[in-house]
């Protein structure tokens, strides 16, 4: 199982939609960067672990996980000339742009903001803070940890992570 990091604006998709969608669960699409796409497509993994960042707003946060449920498919966006997310270059045959399933874990008690993460030593390799622009990201289990220190995840959630049982 990997860690990544997703980065969503609050006002189009927040945790708290993630949490109220139902079953608690939807696909994660509109991603449309190649390297983003890249990993979606050849990295990520049903059952890998996916830490939520809000990315605007006054103080751009991890807020909480959730888990990836399903393995990369096509994202059908893509195809719908209405969206937003259309792409006229994307056939069925040939789809660019993919998504995963993820389902809402937990909400961490303390977000983790931007700021806080380039004051610490600890996170100075943070993709986040490397390259804060693309919108999936990897973290190490080293970094995981480090974050989990600092959120508190609820733990009375059913399948919330906690160091002792990472």
């Amino acid at each position: 199982m990997r860690t990544w990091l997703f980065k969503t604006e609050p006002k189009d998709f927040s945790l708290q939609d993630l949490r109220a969608a139902p079953d608690q669960t939807t696909g994660w699409d509109g991603v449309r960067n190649y390297q983003a796409r890249n990993r979606l497509r050849d990295e990520i993994q049903d059952g890998d672990r996916v830490l939520i960042y809000h990315s605007r707003g006054k103080n751009p946060s991890i807020v909480g996980e959730a888990r990836v449920t399903s393995a990369p498919y096509p994202d059908p966006t893509q195809f719908n000339p209405d969206h937003s997310g259309y792409d006229p270059r994307s056939s069925e045959d040939m789809p660019r742009w993919y998504q995963v399933d993820v389902r809402y874990v937990t909400t961490y008690k303390t977000p983790l903001p931007l700021s806080e993460m380039r004051q610490r030593a600890e996170f100075a390799d943070l993709e986040l803070v490397i390259r804060p622009r693309l919108s999936i990201q990897s973290i190490t289990d080293r970094q995981y940890q480090q974050i989990l220190a600092l959120c508190e995840p609820e733990l009375s959630v059913v399948g919330a992570c906690s160091p002792a049982l990472s």
